[in-house]
């Protein structure tokens, strides 16, 4: 390995686990603040609620392009993690390259598909007004340019959090936020491009975080491999090993988003762009808790892979234990926020009467519901993708997905939009529990001696 300062199987658990966490939390937490800008500089423009319900509504097409988005992420995040812990580099490499060469591919596909098909793309989503259409179908157009750099950032940053080294990606999304920061303003207001505006700034920072990932993989000084080649050949097999590992889980989120587009068009459909505005500014507020949970979960992906290449298996529940017992005390506090803060958050994004700011606390105390369980789901999943057993993870996080446009439509009949809301964190609940349990059902089958 590299340097034995990402070597995972070794040392304290909970520095270790930290040491990989914090850039990778960092990084979500940029992630979250940049879709914040995003929102905050269109929340300044004269429609304002048009404006962010168009970036909302072509988001959902961004979001549902994680799907393939994770082919590659997870192809390298558990190809290098197991193969570090074994000693074995040179596979190690070849999951990271085969990943990062599929990433590109499926970059290009979804790309020239959003930019062909933006028009019918959006009338899957209900949209009533005019304004909102013709500015989601130029936003969707524009980011289209920018998926397949973000699709190679992201295998390229599943090879650094696989190594132990998440630093290197945490300073290549700064780099990009702070681009984002800047160019916001000026487009958005001052050359009043509005949506438009905000597209463009956002594909010009994810093309400077590519080059800075290229540049960190091929030449920083603790790159995790001696060379690396983007373009060339990808090995078969460790393609369909690749697919084994990710396919489940860019199924999870395909369904998962999908599924939120159905909700998301019942709550277009039914109550308008006011609404939808709420569930836009709310699920990014609301980010602080799931994207800094993912990342803590990916931290312990990267953990429990190396450990399991080394079959040290004591290392491997305490990691677990330890895991699980620091997101709950980080969901405990987003709870806590997302109850008693929810209006102040929203008005810092929209500058709307009290009724709107009113019914935008009401989301996130509904949704403070579920905080708890989601500890449950990043430690599990985490700790079961680190094995290579990414199906039992998708599968709970699927079946729970499936039932949730049952759920709110259900909840809606008796308490209308609140009703909504009510069931995604009913269902959000009721895949954590789920999750739990068939880990603590899996746990008790791993070997109680290490190798």
């Amino acid at each position: 390995m590299a340097s034995k300062t990402y070597d995972l199987t070794q040392g304290s658990i909970l520095k270790k686990l930290l040491r990989v966490a914090v850039p990778i939390m960092g990084t979500q937490l940029m992630q979250m603040t940049y879709n914040l800008t995003d929102m905050f500089w269109l929340g300044q423009t004269e429609q304002s609620v048009v404006a962010v319900a168009s970036s909302g509504l072509a988001g959902m097409y961004l979001w549902l392009g994680m799907a393939l988005l994770m082919i590659g992420r997870m192809g390298s995040e558990i190809g290098t993690s197991q193969n570090l812990g074994r000693g074995d580099i040179e596979s190690s490499k070849g999951y990271a390259q085969d990943s990062t060469r599929i990433s590109l591919i499926l970059g290009l596909f979804y790309g020239l598909m959003l930019l062909v098909f933006a028009e019918p793309l959006v009338k899957l989503l209900s949209v009533n007004e005019q304004n909102v259409f013709d500015n989601t179908c130029a936003y969707l157009r524009i980011v289209a340019a920018g998926i397949p750099l973000t699709y190679v950032s992201a295998a390229i940053t599943g090879v650094f959090n696989g190594a132990g080294n998440s630093r290197l990606s945490f300073w290549a999304n700064a780099v990009g936020l702070l681009v984002n920061m800047v160019l916001d303003p000026l487009m958005i207001l001052v050359l009043g491009w509005d949506v438009k505006g905000a597209a463009i700034a956002t594909v010009i920072a994810q093309t400077t975080v590519c080059v800075l990932f290229i540049w960190f993989i091929k030449r920083h000084p603790h790159k995790p491999f001696e060379s690396f080649r983007i373009l060339g050949h990808i090995d078969s097999a460790r393609a369909r090993q690749i697919i084994r590992w990710s396919l489940p889980v860019a199924l999870e989120s395909g369904a998962f988003t999908i599924l939120a587009m159905v909700v998301t068009s019942m709550v277009s459909g039914w109550y308008g762009e006011t609404a939808v505005a709420v569930q836009r500014v709310g699920s990014q507020i609301e980010s602080l808790s799931w994207l800094i949970g993912g990342g803590f979960s990916s931290a312990v992906t990267a953990f429990t892979g190396q450990n399991y290449g080394a079959r040290k298996w004591a290392r491997i529940r305490q990691g677990y234990r330890i895991s699980l017992f620091t997101l709950l005390l980080w969901e405990a506090l987003v709870t806590i926020l997302l109850i008693f803060g929810g209006r102040y958050f929203f008005s810092l994004f929209l500058r709307e009467p009290p009724e709107i700011l009113d019914m935008g606390m009401t989301y996130l105390r509904i949704l403070a519901g579920c905080q708890l369980f989601m500890a449950l789901e990043g430690a599990c999943a985490g700790s079961f993708r680190g094995m290579g057993r990414t199906l039992p993870p998708s599968l709970c996080s699927i079946t729970s997905n499936l039932i949730r446009p049952a759920l709110c439509w259900w909840f809606s009949t008796w308490m209308g939009l609140n009703g909504l809301w009510l069931g995604i964190t009913v269902s959000a609940a009721l895949r954590g529990i789920m999750m739990f349990t068939w880990f603590t059902l899996y746990e008790r089958k791993l070997p109680k001696m290490n190798e």
